[in-house]
């Protein structure tokens, strides 16, 4: 056999070697392991990603994937939530406890739930620590079987997994592929390590009424960071959560069930009766400082910060307030004085690219009653335009600003603390896969974002997935940090929005050509939307934060 190998360190880059029929590739991946810096997790082979335990039969161009890439992180971060289940399943007395639930991302880890009377404390963490490290020093297997859909749904009846039993009841396939380790089965979304011996780099924290299994992150693999919870974006996604629980709908199956039955409808106009609620609350808070005039609000891309900012505007004039809406994107320096990164691209997500000193010139003449022209940045051009277009505050007039860099106080460092007002606006999914996959914010951002640029910029699939890493480094380091000095977190990620979302986002998703690297995230988000059962938007209200992305907004989104 021969195997071309394409994308190993340059010293051997595009160099073919000759293997016998038969050999997997994690057999390969030994022989060059020590040419890269990090484990390697994964293959891509022919074009294809692969587990490692893959056997070649045929001439093969394969090229290898670390944990130092965004895919391979995140198996590592499926392959590790297997081990710490199965070694819970193992200390665990099986009568104590319902399941274990993987809930929710927290300080870059995973939030992890005990239903059941078993106690989280020190001591049973240190025993859970212990039987994992044992499977990571034991280099345990992780295999897979394939078996038909109905024996799996029995399996899992058998080990009470309900939120599995739901899902499988939507899937289209005959067969479903189970994982297993040491003996121990269960279904995880995605691929998973050859086995436990990479899974070295964790910690057990206890938190609330769990624990969290806190792991490392793409760009330093080998080092679990210091866990540092936002603890008031965990209080508004705990809020959604439960909310969702108490309706039945938080996961997936579940929202399927609520689409079958003919109840989504309900289902939709309470989730939207509450986040009206919530923006409802936040305005009467602002309403009650008086000395606040200006506020700010900041949050991740395709959070809904423009929707957000005009249904509050809204809700304070009810409160008998003026409200007037400026965006710091008009506050852009001309493209030509942008920063640039350390590729030597131009970096529009750093607080360099705003003209901070032309912004607090503004908005201090805005404070003083002055009238004041405001800019409109062109996006064409790369140009700040001024067109006329003024702004006066008066007595009972809230300023309402909205931008990544909102809560960042160097961006408003000339306006004082008591008049300012911080919210954050984050997509936090209430809703899971099943009982031990998660679906991340960031895949929720990402469909909202595909779905957006392509009916509002005719950007393609593929072009919004190659540029979302830049925009996420961008969000970790400009946005996310400052979360928790907001004096409210607004939650706009709604238990039905991905049932809409997958009927925009699939075309979209299968234009993404396969020769291309973003072909290989566009297949994992089709595979994930095949969980989903699809509703139209038409019952999706036009004030809804879901119309600035699936179109039919009433706002000038």
């Amino acid at each position: 056999m021969i195997f071309s190998c394409s994308t190993l360190h340059s010293v051997i880059s595009n160099v073919v070697y000759e293997y016998e029929d038969g050999t997997t590739l994690y057999e390969i991946a030994k022989d060059f392991g020590d040419y890269y810096e990090n484990d390697i997790i994964l293959a891509v082979c022919n074009g294809k990603l692969c587990e490692l335990s893959k056997v070649l039969i045929d001439n093969s161009k394969v090229s290898f994937i670390t944990t130092a890439n965004h895919i391979g992180m995140e198996c590592y971060r499926r392959s590790m939530v297997f081990m710490m289940i199965k070694a819970f399943y193992k200390i665990a007395d099986h009568s104590a406890f319902d399941d274990i639930s993987v809930e929710y991302s927290v300080s870059k880890g995973y939030y992890c739930k005990i239903n059941g009377g078993i106690q989280i404390n020190n001591e049973f963490l240190r025993k859970l620590k212990t039987e994992m490290d044992s499977l990571a020093k034991r280099d345990m297997l992780i295999t897979k079987e394939v078996m038909s859909t109905g024996r799996a749904i029995s399996k899992f009846k058998r080990y009470r997994m309900k939120d599995k039993v739901n899902l499988f009841k939507y899937r289209r396939a005959s067969s479903v592929k189970i994982y297993k380790m040491e003996g121990f089965e269960d279904y995880f979304y995605g691929y998973m390590a050859y086995s436990t011996g990479i899974l070295k780099y964790y910690k057990l924290i206890p938190y609330n009424e769990g624990f969290v299994l806190q792991m490392p992150v793409k760009e330093s693999p080998k080092h679990v960071p210091e866990f540092t919870p936002q603890n008031k974006v965990v209080k508004a996604l705990e809020e959604s959560e439960k909310w969702a629980e108490k309706l039945g709908v938080s996961t997936i199956g579940e929202i399927n069930d609520k689409i079958v039955d003919g109840s989504i409808n309900d289902i939709m106009m309470m989730q939207e009766a509450l986040q009206e609620k919530k923006i409802a609350d936040i305005a009467s808070d602002i309403a009650s400082r008086e000395e606040a005039k200006v506020v700010l609000i900041a949050g991740p891309s395709s959070s809904g910060k423009t929707s957000f900012a005009h249904r509050l505007a809204i809700q304070l004039m009810a409160q008998g307030l003026q409200a007037q809406i400026i965006s710091t994107d008009n506050y852009f320096v001309n493209r030509e004085e942008s920063p640039k990164d350390e590729n030597g691209e131009l970096n529009f997500e750093a607080l360099e690219a705003v003209d901070i000193e032309l912004f607090n010139d503004h908005i201090t003449k805005l404070a003083n009653g002055e009238t004041v022209e405001m800019p409109e940045f062109n996006f064409v051009t790369g140009k700040r335009e001024f067109n006329g277009k003024t702004i006066t505050l008066t007595d009972d007039s809230v300023l309402i600003i909205e931008g990544i860099h909102c809560l960042n106080d160097k961006l408003s460092y000339s306006i004082p603390e008591e008049k300012k007002y911080r919210i954050g606006v984050s997509a936090l999914t209430p809703i899971n896969v099943d009982e031990h996959n998660r679906i991340s914010s960031s895949d929720l951002r990402l469909l909202r974002r595909i779905v957006r640029d392509s009916r509002t910029r005719n950007i393609s699939a593929k072009t919004s997935i190659e540029r979302w890493n830049k925009v996420r480094l961008g969000e970790e380091k400009y946005i996310f940090p400052f979360q928790d000095s907001a004096d409210a977190i607004f939650n706009s990620a709604m238990v039905y929005e991905l049932s809409v979302l997958k009927v925009f986002a699939e075309p979209k998703l299968f234009g993404v050509p396969k020769d291309t690297e973003e072909y290989l995230e566009a297949k994992r988000l089709l595979k994930f939307l095949d969980y989903i059962l699809g509703i139209p938007k038409e019952n999706v209200p036009s004030n809804s934060i879901l119309s600035e992305f699936v179109g039919g907004s009433v706002f000038p989104v």
